[in-house]
Protein backbone atom coordinates (compact mmCIF):
# COMPACT_ATOMS: atom_id res chain seq x y z
CA UNK A 1 0.00 0.00 0.00
CA UNK A 2 1.61 2.83 -1.12
CA UNK A 3 0.94 6.10 1.50
CA UNK A 4 0.50 9.58 -0.31
CA UNK A 5 2.73 12.29 0.98
CA UNK A 6 1.56 15.34 2.46
CA UNK A 7 1.85 18.24 0.62
CA UNK A 8 2.59 20.93 3.59
CA UNK A 9 5.93 18.53 4.23
CA UNK A 10 6.96 18.92 0.61
CA UNK A 11 6.61 22.42 0.24
CA UNK A 12 10.32 24.62 0.13
CA UNK A 13 11.69 27.94 -1.05
CA UNK A 14 11.10 28.54 -4.67
CA UNK A 15 13.76 29.61 -7.19
CA UNK A 16 12.36 33.12 -7.34
CA UNK A 17 11.91 33.55 -3.88
CA UNK A 18 15.86 32.79 -3.26
CA UNK A 19 16.43 35.30 -5.68
CA UNK A 20 14.65 38.09 -4.10
CA UNK A 21 16.26 37.52 -0.70
CA UNK A 22 20.06 37.44 -2.42
CA UNK A 23 18.62 41.00 -4.26
CA UNK A 24 17.41 42.09 -0.59
CA UNK A 25 20.97 40.99 0.93
CA UNK A 26 23.58 42.76 -2.18
CA UNK A 27 21.09 45.45 -1.18
CA UNK A 28 21.38 45.95 2.31
CA UNK A 29 24.99 45.27 1.87
CA UNK A 30 25.62 47.84 -0.40
CA UNK A 31 24.52 50.25 1.61
CA UNK A 32 26.19 48.96 4.79
CA UNK A 33 29.53 49.33 2.66
CA UNK A 34 28.67 52.81 1.28
CA UNK A 35 27.86 54.20 4.79
CA UNK A 36 31.16 52.44 6.01
CA UNK A 37 33.32 53.98 3.26
CA UNK A 38 32.03 57.74 3.88
CA UNK A 39 32.99 57.12 7.34
CA UNK A 40 36.26 55.98 7.04
CA UNK A 41 37.06 59.18 4.46
CA UNK A 42 35.71 61.63 6.58
CA UNK A 43 37.45 60.82 9.20
CA UNK A 44 40.69 60.68 7.02
CA UNK A 45 39.90 64.09 5.76
CA UNK A 46 38.84 64.98 9.36
CA UNK A 47 42.56 64.04 10.18
CA UNK A 48 44.88 65.59 7.55
CA UNK A 49 42.42 68.65 8.65
CA UNK A 50 43.36 68.71 11.81
CA UNK A 51 47.04 67.81 11.22
CA UNK A 52 47.65 71.14 8.49
CA UNK A 53 45.58 73.14 11.38
CA UNK A 54 48.03 71.96 14.06
CA UNK A 55 50.95 72.74 11.33
CA UNK A 56 49.61 75.61 11.41
CA UNK A 57 49.52 76.81 14.79
CA UNK A 58 52.63 75.54 15.45
CA UNK A 59 54.40 77.31 12.91
CA UNK A 60 52.75 80.61 13.55
CA UNK A 61 53.32 80.11 17.24
CA UNK A 62 57.19 79.55 16.70
CA UNK A 63 57.06 82.58 15.23
CA UNK A 64 55.44 84.56 17.37
CA UNK A 65 58.01 83.73 20.30
CA UNK A 66 60.70 84.34 18.12
CA UNK A 67 59.76 88.23 17.18
CA UNK A 68 58.44 88.83 20.90
CA UNK A 69 62.57 88.79 21.68
CA UNK A 70 63.22 90.14 19.00
CA UNK A 71 67.13 91.95 19.89
CA UNK A 72 68.16 95.51 18.50
CA UNK A 73 71.79 93.70 17.56
CA UNK A 74 73.12 93.84 13.82
CA UNK A 75 73.88 90.37 12.21
CA UNK A 76 77.38 89.54 11.09
CA UNK A 77 77.58 87.06 7.86
CA UNK A 78 80.57 84.84 6.73
CA UNK A 79 82.96 86.81 9.32
CA UNK A 80 82.16 90.11 7.33
CA UNK A 81 81.53 93.77 8.99
CA UNK A 82 78.36 94.13 11.22
CA UNK A 83 75.32 95.19 9.36
CA UNK A 84 73.56 98.29 9.67
CA UNK A 85 70.30 97.24 9.70
CA UNK A 86 68.20 95.05 12.92
CA UNK A 87 66.39 92.86 10.29
CA UNK A 88 67.89 91.62 7.05
CA UNK A 89 66.20 91.15 4.34
CA UNK A 90 68.70 90.42 1.40
CA UNK A 91 68.50 86.93 0.36
CA UNK A 92 71.78 87.31 -1.20
CA UNK A 93 73.76 86.83 2.07
CA UNK A 94 71.64 84.45 3.89
CA UNK A 95 70.06 82.21 1.64
CA UNK A 96 69.15 81.23 -1.78
CA UNK A 97 65.33 81.89 -1.41
CA UNK A 98 63.85 85.49 -2.46
CA UNK A 99 61.74 85.98 0.55
CA UNK A 100 63.35 85.98 3.83
CA UNK A 101 63.49 87.88 7.04
CA UNK A 102 66.83 87.29 9.35
CA UNK A 103 67.30 88.85 12.95
CA UNK A 104 68.64 88.20 16.33
CA UNK A 105 66.85 87.18 19.55
CA UNK A 106 67.24 87.06 23.15
CA UNK A 107 66.04 83.99 25.31
CA UNK A 108 67.61 80.99 23.93
CA UNK A 109 67.81 79.16 26.95
CA UNK A 110 71.77 78.06 28.28
CA UNK A 111 71.07 76.45 31.61
CA UNK A 112 74.29 77.02 33.51
CA UNK A 113 75.91 78.28 30.72
CA UNK A 114 77.16 74.35 30.09
CA UNK A 115 76.96 75.06 26.39
CA UNK A 116 79.87 77.67 24.79
CA UNK A 117 77.20 80.04 23.62
CA UNK A 118 75.39 82.99 24.16
CA UNK A 119 72.02 83.21 24.96
CA UNK A 120 70.95 85.54 21.65
CA UNK A 121 70.50 83.71 18.52
CA UNK A 122 70.12 84.61 15.20
CA UNK A 123 67.60 83.61 13.01
CA UNK A 124 65.57 83.40 9.62
CA UNK A 125 62.82 82.72 7.90
CA UNK A 126 62.49 81.86 4.09
CA UNK A 127 60.44 80.12 1.44
CA UNK A 128 62.40 77.13 -0.35
CA UNK A 129 60.25 74.65 -2.36
CA UNK A 130 56.94 75.40 -1.30
CA UNK A 131 57.61 75.25 2.63
CA UNK A 132 58.14 77.70 5.18
CA UNK A 133 61.02 77.52 7.03
CA UNK A 134 63.39 78.59 10.03
CA UNK A 135 66.95 78.72 10.06
CA UNK A 136 69.64 79.01 12.75
CA UNK A 137 73.06 79.09 13.52
CA UNK A 138 74.62 77.91 16.78
CA UNK A 139 76.85 80.98 17.43
CA UNK A 140 75.20 84.45 16.63
CA UNK A 141 78.17 85.86 14.44
CA UNK A 142 78.25 83.15 11.70
CA UNK A 143 81.24 82.25 10.31
CA UNK A 144 82.54 81.78 7.11
CA UNK A 145 81.18 77.94 5.89
CA UNK A 146 79.05 77.39 8.76
CA UNK A 147 75.50 75.95 7.37
CA UNK A 148 72.43 77.11 9.22
CA UNK A 149 69.83 74.14 10.84
CA UNK A 150 67.14 74.00 9.21
CA UNK A 151 63.68 73.36 10.73
CA UNK A 152 60.30 73.16 8.58
CA UNK A 153 57.22 74.81 9.66
CA UNK A 154 54.99 74.71 6.77
CA UNK A 155 54.24 73.22 3.96
CA UNK A 156 52.17 73.70 0.82
CA UNK A 157 53.29 77.72 0.72
CA UNK A 158 52.94 79.15 -2.84
CA UNK A 159 53.87 83.04 -1.98
CA UNK A 160 55.54 84.65 1.29
CA UNK A 161 55.87 88.06 2.05
CA UNK A 162 56.64 90.66 5.06
CA UNK A 163 55.09 93.92 5.82
CA UNK A 164 56.36 96.32 8.38
CA UNK A 165 54.60 98.97 10.15
CA UNK A 166 56.04 102.25 10.22
CA UNK A 167 54.73 105.48 12.06
CA UNK A 168 50.86 104.14 11.77
CA UNK A 169 51.26 102.62 8.31
CA UNK A 170 52.23 99.55 6.77
CA UNK A 171 55.03 99.49 4.16
CA UNK A 172 56.94 96.99 2.32
CA UNK A 173 60.82 98.54 3.35
CA UNK A 174 62.38 98.80 6.81
CA UNK A 175 63.66 101.68 8.15
CA UNK A 176 67.31 101.84 8.36
CA UNK A 177 68.58 100.98 12.38
CA UNK A 178 64.92 100.86 13.43
CA UNK A 179 62.44 98.17 14.30
CA UNK A 180 58.66 98.26 13.38
CA UNK A 181 56.31 98.22 15.86
CA UNK A 182 54.55 95.01 14.31
CA UNK A 183 55.64 92.90 11.34
CA UNK A 184 53.42 91.26 9.13
CA UNK A 185 53.52 87.52 7.63
CA UNK A 186 51.37 86.67 4.44
CA UNK A 187 51.32 83.41 3.64
CA UNK A 188 49.65 82.05 0.25
CA UNK A 189 48.37 78.51 0.91
CA UNK A 190 47.37 75.84 -1.93
CA UNK A 191 44.27 75.23 0.60
CA UNK A 192 43.65 77.90 2.57
CA UNK A 193 44.35 81.13 0.64
CA UNK A 194 45.94 83.91 2.04
CA UNK A 195 46.53 83.70 5.87
CA UNK A 196 47.94 87.06 7.40
CA UNK A 197 49.25 87.19 10.34
CA UNK A 198 50.38 90.23 12.44
CA UNK A 199 53.01 90.36 15.36
CA UNK A 200 53.64 92.92 17.76
CA UNK A 201 57.32 93.99 18.29
CA UNK A 202 59.28 96.02 20.92
CA UNK A 203 60.34 98.51 18.11
CA UNK A 204 60.94 101.84 17.80
CA UNK A 205 58.07 104.12 18.01
CA UNK A 206 60.04 106.92 19.92
CA UNK A 207 62.47 107.25 16.70
CA UNK A 208 59.60 107.53 14.38
CA UNK A 209 57.15 109.74 16.06
CA UNK A 210 60.86 112.04 16.50
CA UNK A 211 61.15 111.36 12.83
CA UNK A 212 57.83 112.54 12.23
CA UNK A 213 58.07 115.50 14.65
CA UNK A 214 61.19 117.08 13.04
CA UNK A 215 59.60 116.70 9.14
CA UNK A 216 56.84 118.54 10.72
CA UNK A 217 59.13 121.24 12.14
CA UNK A 218 61.06 121.97 9.22
CA UNK A 219 58.10 124.01 7.71
CA UNK A 220 57.38 125.96 10.53
CA UNK A 221 61.04 127.30 11.13
CA UNK A 222 61.03 128.29 7.59
CA UNK A 223 57.56 130.17 7.96
CA UNK A 224 58.94 131.81 11.08
CA UNK A 225 61.81 132.64 9.27
CA UNK A 226 59.94 134.32 6.34
CA UNK A 227 57.31 136.73 9.25
CA UNK A 228 60.54 137.52 10.46
CA UNK A 229 62.08 139.25 7.35
CA UNK A 230 58.74 140.93 6.62
CA UNK A 231 58.12 142.12 10.20
CA UNK A 232 61.72 143.70 9.19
Amino acid sequence: MVSQLNPLQSKGFTLLEVLIAIAIFSMISMSSFTIFNTVIKSDEKAKIRTERVNELQRGFLLIERDLLQIAKRSIRLNGEEPLDDFLYTDSDGFSESESTLAFVRHGWTNPGLLLPRSSMQSVAYQLNEETFERLHFNFVDAVQGQEPKVRKLITGIEQLNFEFFYDKKWQKNIINKSLPQAIAIELITKDYGLIRREFLVAGDSAATSKQSASRQSTPRQSSSAAQTGRSR
